[in-house]
């Protein structure tokens, strides 16, 4: 009876709980369960999915689970696929061609917007077509193999009123996103240190590796990325470390292992921890610390369960096995921000001054690995984005 009068009134007289704002699953599924939507009124987006290899699969995957959007093509040259392809998605009412036939997609004024998830190689020139046709663009990156293209690309876009994404899914990642939404508040102070860890699972194939532009472009532009995203700043001094402990990926003249330091005018400081060959799952993590505390976004799990036999300690699952899985929701959450910016309800949250940035550090980071030096960056005025 010692705990007796602690006892409270009934849960039902009390005020109704809200459920937290991190439980954004709980909270969409509140607006669904009352009909809530300022979209209702949205036409459908009609859409075309140029490549559907390991980004373009995804990214359908987002097309065919979003009631905003109807997919009337893909474009993909692996024509013995398309048969599987339709029966294994229902596609019974999209129309598949190969890429000497595409131009009927841009020549369809049902289309509004063509997603890009093809090869690098064919980026600039699907975007440059899609843009005179007064098409909106989803953009898996590079859109350009080099920075000039990149700023027609962007130019054009401009001229024409339609928007150019580049995709860069971990911004719309739930923790890291919550990690920039802390710091942005504070919470840590200014910020000292900052740290991300990106070790890739699998081991890409090297036919892969080949038409990737290289780990600088490929692979370290999502850390740049998230650092500078993170921060609202980009830095003025790089120095990188690089290896290839594969040697079929030395003999392609790329690196497997990459350490970057960055110096930012504040003071910060920014590492990065890069590898091709993560043994053990898909290792994301991002750190933020300053003098008021830390901020972290860890691992994540298939499931929690953890078990104990004989006396082999905990086991717990590994971490997720690749990108596909770990950035589900990004890629997701990513493609509705889209759907929402050619509708006008939202602006961009990737901004051509932020891609043309990261693309100049990752080429900065190529240069010092490669040179063995400490490169400066110098940027010019109005060169760099706005703090948002």
């Amino acid at each position: 009876m010692a705990t007796a009068k602690f006892k409270e009134t009934s849960p039902y007289v009390k005020p109704k709980p809200s459920p937290p704002e991190e439980d954004y699953l709980y909270n969409k599924y509140l607006e669904d369960i009352a009909l809530k939507t300022d979209s209702r009124n949205d036409p459908i987006l009609k859409l075309a999915l140029f490549g559907v290899g390991r980004a373009g699969t995804i990214h359908l995957m987002s097309i065919i689970s979003n009631a905003r959007v109807e997919l009337l093509y893909i474009v993909d040259d692996v024509e013995s696929n398309w048969q599987n392809m339709r029966k294994y998605w229902h596609l019974k009412n999209v129309t598949f061609l190969n890429d000497e036939q595409s131009d009927k997609v841009f020549k369809d004024p049902n289309v509004d917007a063509i997603v890009v998830a093809s090869p690098t190689y064919t980026h600039e020139d699907i975007v440059i077509k899609a843009l005179k046709a007064k098409k909106a663009v989803f953009c898996e990156k590079p859109i350009a193999e080099n920075r000039s293209d990149t700023v027609k690309c962007y130019e054009m876009a401009e001229k024409i009123g339609k928007p150019l994404f580049c995709a860069f899914n971990r911004r719309f990642d739930p923790s890291y996103s919550e990690v920039r939404d802390r710091v942005r508040r504070g919470e840590v102070g200014h910020v000292h240190m900052i740290k991300t860890v990106s070790r890739d699972s699998p081991l890409p194939t090297i036919e892969y590796l080949k038409l990737s532009g290289g780990i600088f472009h490929d692979c370290l532009v999502h850390d740049i990325d998230m650092i500078t995203w993170v921060l609202g700043e980009y830095p003025d001094k790089i120095s990188a470390l690089v290896d290839a402990n594969i040697p079929e990926i030395k003999a392609i003249g790329d690196f497997d292992t990459v350490a970057v330091t960055l110096h930012f005018p504040s003071g910060t400081i920014g590492m990065i921890d890069l590898s091709r060959n993560s043994t053990y799952g898909y290792d994301q993590r991002l750190e933020v610390f300053g003098p008021r505390g830390v901020v972290q976004a860890e691992n994540e799990q298939p499931n929690s369960v953890r078990r104990e036999y004989d006396l082999q300690g905990s086991v717990t699952a590994p971490i997720w096995y690749s990108f596909a899985s770990r950035f589900m929701n990004g890629y997701r959450r990513e493609f509705d921000h889209f759907v929402d910016v050619v509708h006008g309800k939202a602006k961009s949250l990737v901004r051509s001054k932020e891609i043309l940035a990261v693309s100049k550090i990752a080429t900065a980071c190529e240069e010092s690995a490669r040179t063995g030096k400490i490169v400066d960056l110098n940027w010019a005025k109005g060169e760099l984005p706005d703090v948002q």
